[in-house]
């Protein structure tokens, strides 16, 4: 089995998934094996990391797919590689509300260390305090060693070193402040890493930092090996069709990958098309996953042969957030500009009036082909401005079990909703 280990910050935006790339590709430079997962329900770091490792990124999320399942993935990850890298989700303890799922729960439950990734560049003696107080809130967590990240200068690498001589856990890497080691930003999350044609150089790059300024050999020996002691059966999803057409370009691009996986396991035959290009599906059913549709609402609503093929589709068609807003009447851009789109569900999105809905989603389905209590998540500022009459998808709650009520629509073979599926209910 492989090694593995945790990188965790105490918040987002703490430089975790600059330097799970830089360490992805500086291990796999020095001759070995390297798989990784990403915590949680985000779609867009696991392409960076197939991008460094030049091997499939899976997600792990405790709350939505429970603990047996994620062991069962991350043993199968781990298969015939040397290391497997999981990158962790938001801050090290943060998770959703009252429930496990955090990257600490995680790490814990299956005994991996942890290396924690700080900022430091607005810190000096008050670090040792942040390093103190997250490695020793819960004893059972193993916090094995510390990256200190965007450091200015040698004066304040001494401040951050002398504050924390006496404490443990040991500093693995010092990372100096480097404005070409930034990825750029939208609204979802980074810039995905299809659109970056110069990612591959920038990783690189990272690497050889990373490479310069960590001790590799210290955080290879921190890993530790994981066996599943517990067998799985039938964890995936069943799949919509035998035959699924999946849109997949820059407009279309959050699938997770352990779905697909899943289905082909299943005997499932999946084709690739682009709407941007306007192609038309085929298939017996159409998967239009979510995405950034309202960044390209006007090339969409233009391509008409992608549109009709939709409306004279005769099978199963099912979008999750941007491909359920596609569906819909209508899309209203961030400058008010309205935008036809297939109109095969009374929906009328806006992006003008941006509106964050993030969180978990329990979704027990009242209509469609899921027949099992499902979880799920949501992460889009776009709203609904009108429904017309429909049946409801799903009644759901967050992680709370708070009730949210009844979303999505179904007419017909047509359906979707707001809530991205992660997997069955544990």
């Amino acid at each position: 089995m492989a090694k593995a280990i945790v990188i965790a910050a105490p918040s987002s935006g703490s430089g975790k998934t600059l330097l799970t790339l830089g360490l992805i590709r500086a291990l796999k430079n020095k001759g070995l094996k390297v798989a990784s997962a990403k915590l949680g329900p985000d779609y867009i770091d696991g392409r960076f990391h197939e991008a460094a490792s030049g091997q499939a990124c899976i997600n792990l999320d405790y709350w939505a797919m429970g603990f047996d399942v994620c062991a069962a993935r991350l043993e199968e990850l781990g298969k015939d590689q040397d290391l497997v890298i999981i990158e962790g989700v938001m801050g090290l303890f943060d998770g959703p509300d009252g429930a496990k799922g955090s990257t600490a729960d995680f790490a814990e439950k299956l005994g991996l260390p942890v290396l924690l990734v700080i900022d430091a560049s607005k810190q000096a003696q008050s670090i040792a305090a942040l390093v103190h107080g997250f490695s020793t809130l819960r004893p059972a967590l193993n916090v094995a060693g510390v990256i200190l990240n965007r450091v200015a200068s040698d004066r304040h690498i001494s401040l951050l070193t002398r504050a924390l001589a006496k404490s443990s856990p040991p500093i693995m890497g010092i990372l100096r402040h480097n404005d070409s080691h930034i990825l750029q930003s939208r609204h979802l999350g980074l810039v995905q890493a299809m659109e970056n044609q110069q990612l591959d150089a920038f990783i690189e790059r990272v690497a050889v930092g990373v490479s310069r300024e960590t001790i590799l050999d210290t955080i290879i020996e921190s890993a530790v090996e994981f066996t599943n002691q517990f067998e799985v059966h039938d964890f995936g999803l069943p799949p919509l069709a035998q035959k699924i057409a999946i849109a997949h370009d820059v407009a279309f691009a959050f699938a997770y990958p352990h779905l697909l996986s899943d289905w082909r396991s299943q005997g499932v035959e999946l084709s690739f098309f682009s709407p941007l290009n306007d192609d038309a599906p085929s298939g017996d059913a159409v998967f239009l996953p979510g995405g950034y549709p309202e960044l390209y609402a006007g090339k969409l609503a233009s391509n008409a042969q992608f549109l009709n093929a939709l409306r004279e589709f005769k099978g199963l068609i099912y979008g999750e957030c941007g491909g359920y807003m596609v569906l819909g009447d209508s899309l209203i851009d961030k400058d008010g500009g309205h935008h036809a789109m297939a109109g095969l569900l009374p929906l009328t999105t806006t992006f003008a009036s941006r509106k964050l809905q993030l969180g978990y989603r329990q979704l027990i389905p009242l209509t469609g082909p899921f027949k099992w209590p499902l979880r799920g998540h949501e992460f889009h500022y776009s709203t609904i401005v009108h429904e017309g009459k429909a049946e409801a998808l799903f009644h759901a709650q967050d992680a709370a079990g708070h009730d949210i009520g009844k979303i999505g629509q179904r007419v017909g073979n047509v359906m979707g909703s707001y809530a991205h599926i992660i997997s069955k209910a544990p």
